[in-house]
């Protein structure tokens, strides 16, 4: 995935572009790094107490601030370190924190990215369709090329290449994202039957949408990628998609014709 130069990447939904002072960073209570907000996740607590994710960072009230990964956060539920790390942040005020909650926060941020895509396609700015898709990355009308996770690896390399072409950049060996969401999830999200691919439309003079998209995907992806890349290592094989061979073996049809 590409990041256009120069540019930062925006809020979260429907939230105005935060100015660049002072508060818009945060701590994150666990590793102590201090970031932008739109890096992070917000978590906050109920009126009974119950620790939830806020990730468009809009409940009231006081709020803690994670940056690390579903690994990490796991890890420091099991040790008591979040517990700890919560129970500074809010004071000593009582809270419970569920079990499932690296869980929920994954659920909460991959909802979040399908709600952008989904904003972003009544704006007009979603191209789908693997002959659409390819049309205009190669005539650089695509900002940001996504793909699903259980797509093929052929019909990725067509669109990536596609992709470079249009931004000059063959050679580069730059790729589109592979999400941690499946086609199902895609569909779902855009309303429309078999999403495989998308791309989101930009310009050089108007990157606004790809940067909408892009905070959402790399807030989800940066959190979910390490279990993701663990999976894979335990298993011997990427079963997010990325292997040479689609999911279900040689007879399963590329999708790159179907979509």
């Amino acid at each position: 995935m590409r990041t256009p130069p120069n540019e930062r990447l925006t809020s979260d939904i429907a939230e105005p572009a935060l100015p660049a002072t002072a508060g818009s960073e945060r701590r994150c209570i666990l590793s102590g790094e201090t970031t932008e907000r739109e890096g992070l996740v917000r978590l906050a607590i109920s009126p009974d107490g119950l620790v939830l994710p806020d990730v468009a960072a809009k409940a009231p009230g006081r709020g803690a601030w994670i940056g690390v990964d579903r690994p990490a956060l796991e890890s420091a539920l099991g040790d008591g370190h979040l517990r700890k790390a919560m129970m500074r942040a809010f004071k000593g005020a009582p809270l419970t924190i569920p079990e499932d909650l690296p869980e929920r926060v994954e659920a909460a941020l991959a909802r979040h990215l399908c709600d952008r895509l989904g904003l972003e396609l009544r704006s007009g700015n979603i191209v789908m369709g693997s002959a659409r898709i390819e049309e205009q990355a190669r005539s650089g009308r695509i900002a940001v090329l996504l793909h699903a996770s259980d797509s093929s690896e052929d019909g990725r390399r067509k669109l990536d290449q596609a992709w470079r072409v249009g931004n000059d950049a063959e050679g580069s060996g730059m790729r589109g994202e592979v999400l941690p969401l499946d086609r199902t999830a895609l569909s779902v999200a855009l309303g429309r039957d078999n999403v495989v691919h998308l791309g989101v439309a930009g310009h050089p003079g108007d990157l606004r949408a790809a940067k909408r998209v892009l905070q959402a995907v790399s807030r989800l992806t940066h959190y979910a990628e390490s279990d993701r890349a663990r999976t894979m290592n335990a298993t011997g094989r990427d079963t997010s998609g990325h292997a040479d061979q689609p999911q279900g073996g040689p007879t399963t049809i590329d999708e790159y014709v179907k979509d």
